[in-house]
């Protein structure tokens, strides 16, 4: 009897250890989870200009490849920073022009088919990069980028004499919020704008994030807004907001929800395609 009641203390001993064995090993586990998460939230809130802002320095075309003439334009910011921009004329004499704002990656180079689309419209073009994409000096940044788009509105007014109801403002994907972020600045003071097209865009940088990274708590994190939804509910000229039913990248509802918001008499153009080719599609 005393033998089997030392092996069942023995036995019993054993169970125990392995279980604190088991949940140290758990806890263990799981402190190093809840550290890559606080990591990872950590990294998302420092380095978040990383993941919205993808610029690249080489140019891989430019307007003469395409049998355009144009001017290499340098335009300078309120706060002195240079950033490049190509002004492409009408073959035929024409007023009218496009101030064209692209999306997060690559520079105006990357641009050229929509260059051609405007040019066989019959319209001027300046398309214009933003700190730190293509040759421009400087970092990114939201709102740097919006200054940058102010320094071509003006270039257009002062150093081309172009009335602003003569220009159209068009935005592309993250070009769309500082198209919308421009005209908010310029509404007080110079107006009336000849038109604006949002295409591709969002409501929110956090609403895209929230979607995109839906285990992560974004808006809490967010240091880059562009909030496009309250922008777009006080744009005053003719407005249209242009979304492809199968972007996969920031989805069709976003546009939807634009247009929603936008003042009455906005025009909705559904694109075929996805979030890059969709104006081509």
């Amino acid at each position: 009897l005393v033998q089997q009641s030392t092996h069942g203390e023995q036995h019993c001993n054993f169970s125990m250890m392995q279980s604190r064995t088991i949940r140290r090993s758990m806890t263990s586990v799981l402190l190093i989870i809840i550290g890559c998460y606080c990591a990872v939230l950590v990294a998302m809130f420092m380095w978040q200009d990383k993941l919205v802002f993808v610029p690249s320095a080489a140019h891989v075309s430019d307007p003469s490849r395409l049998g355009l003439s144009f001017d290499d334009v340098w335009l300078t910011a309120a706060d002195g920073v240079r950033t490049h921009a190509w002004y492409v004329p009408a073959s035929a004499s024409t007023a009218r022009t496009v101030l064209f704002f692209h999306g997060n990656a690559g520079n105006i180079s990357h641009r050229s088919e929509t260059l051609q689309l405007y040019h066989r419209l019959g319209l001027n073009v300046l398309m214009s990069d933003y700190r730190g994409y293509g040759r421009s000096e400087g970092k990114p940044s939201e709102r740097g980028t919006e200054r940058d788009a102010l320094a071509a509105w003006q270039y257009l007014r002062e150093q081309r004499g172009t009335a602003a109801s003569a220009i159209l403002i068009h935005g592309r994907s993250l070009g769309g919020a500082i198209a919308l972020a421009l005209v908010e600045q310029i509404a007080e003071s110079d107006n009336p704008i000849g038109a604006v097209i949002v295409e591709s865009s969002f409501t929110s940088l956090p609403d895209v994030g929230a979607v995109a990274y839906p285990w992560i708590p974004v808006r809490w994190l967010a240091r880059i807004y562009y909030p496009n939804q309250l922008r777009i509910a006080r744009v005053r000229a003719p407005l249209m907001i242009a979304h492809a039913t199968a972007d996969e990248v920031i989805p069709f509802q976003h546009g939807q929800r634009l247009h929603a918001a936008a003042p009455a008499g906005a025009q909705f153009l559904s694109l075929s395609g996805g979030h890059n080719d969709g104006f081509l599609a």
